[in-house]
């Protein structure tokens, strides 16, 4: 029987900076949604911990979520959505799903999302 030490050193993870292979410029590309409510952001990532220059990343995704209506508060973080999210993007290619830009804004609890993909679900502004 496998031990839970040998289960992960078999197990498989890309590092982030593979998945993300865009340049912040490409985030003003993504469109902005809010959500109701994200209550769970123990699995949320500073970007600063996988990005060397994650400075760029977080003040362009700054930008763009207080243009849609964010109130400034709260800290963009990076989100994994895992590729069963998505349904019909079953491909070799699509293994390791889809890292966003988060934020959960500390007045109301809302959170705002920019993703380079449509998600599987709807936006607050729809």
């Amino acid at each position: 029987m496998l031990t839970l030490q040998k289960t992960l050193q078999m197990a498989y993870s890309k590092p982030i900076k593979e998945i993300i292979t865009y340049p912040p410029e490409a985030l003003r590309s993504f469109s902005p949604i809010m959500y109701e409510w994200i209550d769970n952001l123990d699995f949320t990532l500073a970007p600063d911990d996988y990005l060397a220059n994650a400075d760029a990343y977080i003040n362009i995704a700054r930008e763009l979520f207080s243009a849609a209506g964010w109130d400034g508060d709260g800290d963009i973080r990076l989100m994994w959505i895992p590729p069963f999210m998505f349904s019909g993007v079953r491909t070799a290619e699509f293994t390791v799903g889809v890292i966003v830009w988060h934020v959960k804004q500390e007045s109301d609890g809302l959170s705002w999302i920019l993703s380079p993909v449509e998600l599987p679900c709807e936006s607050e502004f729809e």
